[in-house]
């Protein structure tokens, strides 16, 4: 593709929340967040390794492909990006054609992985959290149906990045601890956030850190305080996704919920 077609396609899909550089093309030169998330991924890129060889990777919420393309270039064996929304996943597929890399897409959620019926060595769970009604699920979806080894996690945070050191229990009358501004807490926004309807809880460090642990998660690096590089572990007593049944045939019946344990 010329640069002049590259342009047009990049005009017609925008605008972006990547900033790639398509044969000198920027997607998203003038983004609020500069060189974004090239500048994000060059402060954390050191944690991942280098080659990614026979790996398969997962990008969820992989928006315009950014990671995707990054994994590609680390040699990634297989890599497969998933969004929700069908724009974000047509500029992916701009990208990836330009670039020359061949990448899977495919439009789901993070609550859909299950459907891809099997598990990566690397997952990228970046900037997704915070915009989920339900992100614990979410989690708990990841690690029992998309992580093999390695898992990369980032989220919006705020408040506090002091971590607490919480006790393993409390007696009932003890509330003083919650006050503690290192206590982990997950910041409900019932309206919206910065003029986003879709950003819902917002945790701050230790809120994210001790989500990640109860749903089956070993910390082995925080090379940011918003981002954390985890490999999957034997999940707490009482974790687990839930599985909510839908309706059939238009029923109002209740949907009964059945829980579910780990699976490797």
């Amino acid at each position: 593709m010329t640069p002049e077609q590259i342009q047009r396609e990049v005009a017609a899909l925008g605008p972006w929340f990547h900033n790639l550089n398509l044969g000198g093309v920027q997607t998203a030169g003038d983004h609020f967040l500069g060189d974004f998330p090239g500048a994000k991924w060059r402060r954390f890129q050191h944690a991942l390794p280098e080659d990614l060889s026979g790996k398969t990777v997962l990008d969820i919420g992989c928006n315009a492909g950014f990671y995707s393309i990054e994994m590609k270039r680390r040699g990634g064996k297989r890599v497969v990006g998933i969004d929700s929304d069908p724009r974000y996943l047509a500029q992916a597929r701009l990208a990836a054609r330009v670039t020359g890399y061949d990448i899977e897409f495919h439009e789901l959620s993070v609550y859909d992985v299950a459907r891809l019926g099997e598990q990566f060595d690397v997952v990228l769970f970046m900037g997704v959290f915070y915009h989920l009604r339900h992100p614990l699920l979410a989690l708990d979806l990841i690690r029992a149906h998309a992580v093999k080894d390695l898992l990369v996690f980032q989220s919006l945070q705020c408040a506090s990045e002091e971590v607490y050191p919480v006790a393993a229990d409390y007696d009932f009358s003890e509330t003083a601890h919650f006050e503690e501004p290192g206590y982990p807490k997950l910041h409900f926004v019932e309206h919206e956030y910065a003029n986003d309807w879709t950003n819902w809880w917002i945790p701050n460090a230790a809120c994210s850190a001790a989500m990640l642990r109860v749903a089956g998660f070993e910390i082995l690096m925080q090379p940011e305080t918003d981002v954390f590089v985890c490999r999957g572990c034997e999940p707490p007593k009482g974790a687990g996704a839930i599985y909510p049944a839908r309706p059939e045939g238009g029923s109002l019946a209740a949907g009964r919920v059945r829980a579910r344990g780990h699976e490797r």
